[in-house]
């Protein structure tokens, strides 16, 4: 799944550490979000998020999800 994580870290100056300690993760946690070999739990979604004063849909690029219906 996509994100904007790295593009929101940046802006706000802050090291992949920096933003792995706010949100309780590894700093590899954020490294794999990033690169995109990992996908975040909505818990996980949602305190990034919420960290970047965001909405989920706003850091998240759901697009490429498959909806089962």
């Amino acid at each position: 799944m996509k994100s904007r994580i790295k593009e929101l870290r940046k802006k706000h100056k802050l090291s992949q550490e920096e933003l792995a300690l706010a949100v309780g993760v590894t700093r590899q946690t954020i490294t794999s979000l990033e690169c995109e070999k990992y996908t975040a739990s909505l818990v996980l979604a949602y305190k990034i998020a919420k960290y970047f004063d965001l909405t989920i849909e706003e850091v998240f690029d759901f697009s490429d999800v498959e909806i089962y219906k």
